[in-house]
């Protein structure tokens, strides 16, 4: 018998790629804990690899947006498919990703095969276009729940064609 489809399949994100009340000890451990959760969903195929390209890009230049988010990224050949991890912190939990007006609530993981770099850098400004409003880095923040978190990533990369 055939597997039903996954409406999530050919998404950038799921809600099993979202981490609600994120508790890491550093960018590192976030950005570990988001690997992790791209690694089960079958996004990543080495995780200790895919993990040292996102630690390389990080130490090349800090990944923290104003208003308080964290955008690490990597492109890898590790990577089967464009994939976006999201890590909503815990109250009191928000972790310097650089930025120069404080430390980050909302952590996006992203991770692009390696072959494609135009995708990479689609992903990555119109993300960055979106987070650059306060409106819609609150209704991540505050939407306590991950199918609305994965929808709101989802419907703001709608145009992004992979």
């Amino acid at each position: 018998m055939a597997e039903p489809l996954d409406p999530y399949d050919a998404e950038l994100t799921t809600p099993e790629m979202v981490i609600l009340e994120l508790v890491a000890t550093d960018k590192t451990d976030a950005a570990n804990q988001l690997a992790e959760r791209l690694f089960d969903a079958g996004r990543i195929t080495d995780l200790p690899g895919f993990l040292q390209h996102v630690n390389a890009r990080e130490h090349q230049l800090a990944t923290g947006l104003p208003g308080g988010v964290g955008l690490p990224h990597a492109r890898s050949e590790f990577v089967s498919r464009t994939s976006i991890a999201v890590g909503i912190t815990k109250y009191g939990h928000a972790l310097d990703f650089g930025a120069s007006d404080g430390p980050a609530t909302v952590i996006l993981l992203i991770a692009t095969p390696a072959s494609s770099f135009s995708d990479h850098l689609e992903v990555l400004a119109t993300l960055a276009r979106s987070l650059s409003k306060e409106s819609f880095r609150e209704s991540l923040r505050r939407a306590y729940d991950a199918e609305v978190i994965a929808e709101l990533i989802n419907s703001s990369l709608v145009f992004f064609d992979h």
